[in-house]
C-alpha cells in the first residue's frame, strides 16, 4: 500500500468527514492524522472489500469515538469559533450561518441511523454506496435512509416557520 498515495488521494475526504462528525476543524486535524498513522499499522488487515475510502471514515469514526470517551462530554453541540474568509458580506455569511446552525440544532435531535447517514452524505461527500459499506447495508438502505432524514428536517423547518 502506497501510503504518500493513499494520503494524498483520501486525506480531504477523512477530513470533512471529521469536520462534520466533531465540528471542530483542529480536532479533526488531529485525528485525520491519526486516522492514517493507524491505516498504514493495520495496512496488512485491510482486506479489500470495500472502498479505501469507507474504511479510513470508519478508522476515523472510531477515533472520534474514542476521543469523546476520553473527553467524557458530548461535543454535538460545539460551535467553531473561526471561520474562513469566503469573500461574503457579513450578513450573507451570518444568515447562511443562523440557517446552519438551526439545520445543525435539528440533526442534533434526530436519532441514529438518519443523523449520521445525513451528515456522511452532506458533510463527508460519501456516496450512498460508500455510505452503505460503512453500516454493513446496502446502497438503496442508504438512499432511503437519506431522504427520510431529509424529509425530517424538511417537516422541522416547516413547523417552526409557522
Amino acid at each position: 500500500m502506497d501510503v504518500e498515495a493513499l494520503y494524498n488521494q483520501y486525506f480531504h475526504s477523512v477530513y470533512l468527514y471529521l469536520c462534520s462528525i466533531s465540528r471542530d476543524e483542529s480536532l479533526a486535524e488531529e485525528l485525520t492524522q491519526e486516522t492514517f498513522f493507524k491505516a498504514v499499522k493495520a495496512s496488512d488487515k485491510f482486506r479489500g472489500d470495500c472502498d479505501v475510502r469507507v474504511w479510513l471514515c470508519q478508522i476515523a469514526k472510531n477515533l472520534y469515538l474514542t476521543h469523546c470517551r476520553r473527553q467524557n462530554r458530548y461535543t454535538g453541540e460545539e460551535i467553531p469559533e473561526t471561520h474562513a474568509d469566503t469573500g461574503v458580506s457579513v450578513e450573507e455569511h451570518l444568515e447562511n450561518t443562523e440557517q446552519a446552525m438551526h439545520i445543525h440544532r435539528i440533526l442534533h435531535g434526530m436519532k441514529d441511523p438518519q443523523k449520521e447517514v445525513f451528515s456522511l452524505r452532506v458533510f463527508g461527500e460519501l456516496s450512498f454506496r460508500q455510505i452503505g459499506d460503512l453500516f454493513g447495508k446496502t446502497e438503496s438502505w442508504a438512499r432511503v435512509t437519506f431522504h427520510r432524514a431529509k424529509l425530517m428536517i424538511i417537516e422541522a423547518l416547516e413547523e417552526e416557520s409557522k
